[in-house]
């Protein structure tokens, strides 16, 4: 799952950016509005974590240009206002949600899955595939009901193949899903690595990963 931040404050940017990617996200961080254009411009993402007081402008602009542009990525703003008019502004821009400054990053992350949740008609936050049982909020694993330790990234794969199940994924949607605009490093036989390294864990499960030649990958569960 791939965030963007749009926050100026640098201490603020990055410790949001330190705690969703710990909790298995991608994120890209834009400090101005035109940063935030050049990423939307080229990328897609699950949500959008969008502070309103930015240095060239407000950010309920970028909002109300995404929503003009038929752009429905989950919005949720935040704002250091605490009149009741601020923020009905900024959900009547389009937002989907609101936190007002400071708050707890925890509190942040469980909205932020709550509404990507909510655009994927998910009801519960508990993901499950044959006998595969996935929490993201938890960051547990079990397989027939044995859990199933993972790191970081095995686990955002997976939450990104799960909430995908079904269909073929390619590799540069799988890449990025899972690597930050940051991640100039990582090299293009990665995503080979982590999915080897992922079909590994679920060797024992009913729920597996389908290589389709040229295409990219698939999770499915086995009949039975």
């Amino acid at each position: 799952m791939r965030i963007l931040i749009v926050e100026d404050t640098a201490d603020v940017g990055e410790a949001v950016v330190a705690s969703l990617e710990a909790a298995g996200f991608a994120c890209d961080l834009a400090p101005r509005l035109g940063d935030a254009e050049d990423c939307v411009a080229v990328q897609a993402y699950d949500a959008i974590v969008l502070d309103i007081n930015l240095p060239d402008g407000d950010g309920r602009l970028l909002l109300k240009w995404l929503r003009a542009r038929g752009d429905s990525t989950p919005v949720l703003m935040l704002t250091a206002e605490f009149e009741v008019t601020a923020r009905v502004a900024a959900l009547d821009s389009g937002a989907d949600d609101y936190l007002v400054k400071p708050f707890d990053l925890r509190e942040l992350e469980a909205r932020l899955r709550v509404l990507i949740r909510r655009e994927k008609g998910q009801v519960s936050n508990l993901m499950r595939l044959a006998d595969l049982v996935f929490d993201p909020a938890a960051r547990t694993v079990h397989v027939a009901d044995a859990p199933v330790p993972m790191t970081r990234r095995e686990m955002t794969l997976l939450n990104l193949m799960m909430s995908h199940r079904g269909q073929i994924l390619s590799k540069d949607q799988l890449f990025d899903g899972i690597f930050s605009f940051d991640r100039a490093d990582v090299g293009a036989n990665a995503i080979e690595l982590y999915v080897a390294r992922l079909r590994k864990k679920l060797a024992g499960s009913r729920a597996r990963i389908e290589t389709h030649r040229g295409l990219g990958y698939r999770l499915v569960a086995d009949d039975g």
